[in-house]
């Protein structure tokens, strides 16, 4: 278990409560003033929109704790780290590879046979405090095996940097990355990004920085799992024991409030068994993006779960898998 997915206070964090829905349910969103017990006191209206969804910081950690949903967190998480070990051992990696002035803006590249197949960069959960890209090159045999490059991309984690500096220093590499600013020993032909939990509203907020920048096509498509686009949320629950967010920054660097704005091709995956705040993120932001005018593929995975969701990321035979495999 690691610490950032872990609900506060829980005596069997991998073990749903009854307040939680029924494994292989889809989530169906966080609860509403009108979900209340009779006789609770209607909320303050200034109050922060958790709050005024009647959940208290307890109901709020397990909301937002992925791993309250499963009982084997161990072993996907080791299983990130030898898939990601097998790929570096197998195929040809150039290992970080610097893509910005910042010492942890790193890559492991995992070149296909073309040096300019369309090239898939991936960023990593982990709460924005866990994790590295040492552990998310899970995917890269696959990719590489479709014929398209693969990077994990790495960033400084919490608490030693704040959301806006890591946001800040994703979405610079990324734009390096696309625009050839980045010296890579390829010249992709396309540029597409994917990221999971933290790494989804990493990638999500890369591209409305890029559109921002008026520079439409820098990023050719994005895929999106299990995210977290509005951050005032979190800045409640045991998530931002680390991250320290105050209510500004978690406006700012929340993408579902810089919505909506037309962006690339999207993929947004949910896992069935994600819990139902991760679900009401998934919905809310496809919703927005479908509002601006983007196309997105809106996808709830049968039978995954937060954790298991990107081992889809690149298999033909999964339904996650053979969308993303359509980018060139």
């Amino acid at each position: 278990m690691t610490a950032v997915d872990a609900t506060p206070g829980a005596a069997n964090p991998g073990t749903a409560t009854p307040a939680d829905a029924t494994p292989g349910t889809v989530a169906s969103g966080t609860a509403t003033p009108a979900d209340a017990a009779p006789g609770t006191a209607a909320p303050d209206p200034a109050a922060p929109r958790t709050a005024r969804k009647g959940l208290d910081r307890t109901d709020l950690d397990r909301a937002y704790s992925p791993s309250s949903r499963v009982t084997d967190l161990g072993v996907h998480l080791t299983r990130y780290a030898t898939d990601s070990a097998r790929a570096r051992a197998e195929l040809t990696v150039h290992l970080d590879l610097p893509c910005g002035p910042r010492p942890e803006q790193r890559l492991d590249l995992f070149p296909a046979a073309d040096p300019g197949a369309p090239l898939f960069v991936f960023v990593h959960g982990g709460y924005w405090q866990e994790l590295s890209k040492s552990e998310a090159a899970f995917a890269a045999r696959d990719f590489v095996a479709a014929g398209i490059s693969f990077a994990a991309l790495g960033y400084g984690l919490a608490p030693r940097h704040r959301m806006r500096d890591i946001s800040a220093a994703v979405s610079d590499a990324l734009h390096r990355i696309a625009t050839g600013h980045a010296p890579l020993p390829i010249r992709p032909r396309a540029v597409h990004l994917g990221g999971h939990s933290a790494g989804a509203h990493l990638v999500a907020s890369a591209l409305l920085d890029a559109a921002d920048r008026q520079a439409p096509g820098t990023f050719a498509s994005a895929t999106l799992l299990s995210g977290v686009y509005d951050l005032e949320p979190l800045r409640h629950t045991y998530v931002n024991d680390a991250l320290g967010m105050d209510a500004g920054e978690a406006r700012d660097c929340s993408p579902q409030l810089r919505m909506p704005a037309c962006l690339p091709p999207l993929v947004v995956a949910l896992a069935e068994n994600d819990t139902d705040a991760f679900a009401a993120q998934h919905h809310s932001f496809v919703a927005a993006a479908r509002e601006g005018g983007t196309e997105v593929t809106d996808l709830v995975v049968p039978g995954r779960h937060h954790f298991d969701l990107p081992f889809d990321l690149a298999d033909p035979d999964t339904v996650l898998g053979a969308a993303v495999l359509r980018i060139r």
